[in-house]
C-alpha cells in the first residue's frame, strides 16, 4: 500500500471520529430543559456571587 493511501484512509479516519465527538457534545447539551439551565446558571451566579468562607472582607 503507498503511503499517500494510507494517509487518505488516516484523514478519513480523523474526520468520522471528530465527528462523532461533536455530535455527542451536541446531544449531550440539548438534552437539559431550558429551566434546567436557567436554574444552574442561577445556582453558579450565586456561587459566584457569595464571599468565599476563608475570605475576608475588604475595608
Amino acid at each position: 500500500m503507498r503511503w499517500w493511501k494510507v494517509l487518505g484512509l488516516a484523514s478519513v479516519v480523523g474526520v468520522a471520529a471528530t465527528g462523532v465527538v461533536i455530535a455527542r457534545a451536541e446531544r449531550r447539551r440539548r438534552a437539559y430543559t431550558p429551566e434546567e439551565i436557567r436554574s444552574r446558571l442561577r445556582d453558579r451566579h450565586a456561587e459566584a456571587a457569595s464571599p468565599a468562607a476563608g475570605d475576608q472582607p475588604q475595608p
